[in-house]
């Protein structure tokens, strides 16, 4: 007898709404409008006959039927994506995939590749570069370096290094004239934006720089375009220390001031549970640690 099965994508998004109880929150997470998620969950309604959530003024609340359904669902996508990993695994051999965040891929982690190579050269490295949080239910990806609180629903984090961020430049610029001898010394220099001006504001803000307008300067949507500016001398970035420590140690970049910004956030490796145990996963795992420890120890060779 062939089974009848609900459409997969009204079952994600059923799942993801059930679980965040949000149709906004689930939208963030699958890459699609809210819109999309309510509507898939309305035919997954229709086509079970029942009402799965009950849908309040800002507040979702499931059903005893939602409820009812959320338990299976959720495992049977869990062993779909667990069943999936392991093939890729399998069929890819010795192939890890990653995604990065720019910065960590460009300004830290490229230096230290050389070395991975070495210790692991069965394993081919694939590395994707996007600001964007992966869906490994649906993404190709083993592990991800994301920076944050290190929470993330339904992943396992391994901490690496603190994200804070610090104002860099070359140290020309900050000799001046004008120097840089207070934060409203900013007032006389170029701030350099990546992707708003959220960042600076609330560094300002933190550094008692009452005098500097935050929302001066160029925004580009690059952060190694931003930093690399910065290094060239036209303006001040902002850059969490530990990524640009190579160029800071080099004399390409100096710190003016010492007040950071979201010192409480950090980089993190991030994957699915029992990811950890695929052995290219450790491997990978094992390597950042060891060159985040010379580091620390000041035996790193970046």
């Amino acid at each position: 007898m062939a089974r009848r099965l609900p459409p997969l994508n009204a079952l994600r998004a059923f799942e993801a709404g059930a679980r965040h109880l949000s149709f906004t929150k689930a939208a963030e997470e699958l890459f699609v409008t809210q819109a999309a998620v309510s509507h898939q969950v309305k035919l997954l309604e229709q086509d079970l006959g029942v009402a799965l959530f009950r849908r309040m003024t800002r507040k979702l609340a499931l059903t005893a039927e939602g409820r009812r359904l959320l338990g299976p669902v959720a495992a049977a996508l869990e062993a779909i994506a667990e069943a999936a990993g392991a093939l890729r695994a399998g069929a890819g051999g010795g192939t890890l995939t990653l995604s990065l965040t720019p910065t960590f891929g460009v300004r830290w982690l490229a230096p230290r590749l050389g070395r991975f190579w070495t210790a692991y050269p069965e394993i081919e490295l694939r590395l994707q570069h996007s600001i964007h949080l992966v869906d490994f239910a649906r993404d190709e990806i083993d592990a991800a370096v994301r920076w944050g609180s290190g929470v993330w629903p339904g992943l396992d984090a391994v901490y690496l290094m603190p994200a804070g961020l610090v104002p860099v430049c070359s140290p020309a610029l900050c000799e001046g004239p004008p120097a840089l001898n207070v934060p409203d010394d900013l007032r006389h220099h170029t701030l350099l934006h990546e992707r708003d001006y959220v960042e600076w504001a609330q560094w300002l803000a933190v550094a008692g720089a009452r005098e500097v307008e935050a929302r001066r300067g160029p925004i580009i949507d690059d952060s190694t375009v931003v930093l690399q500016a910065a290094i060239d001398g036209q303006g001040v970035a902002l850059a969490s220390e530990s990524i640009v420590r190579a160029d800071l140690e080099a004399g390409r970049l100096v710190k003016p001031f010492d007040v950071d910004l979201d010192a409480d956030n950090a980089y993190y490796l991030v994957a699915p549970p029992r990811a950890f145990e695929r052995p290219n996963v450790q491997a990978f795992r094992d390597f950042l640690l060891a060159e985040l420890a010379a580091e620390t120890s000041g035996d790193g060779a970046a």
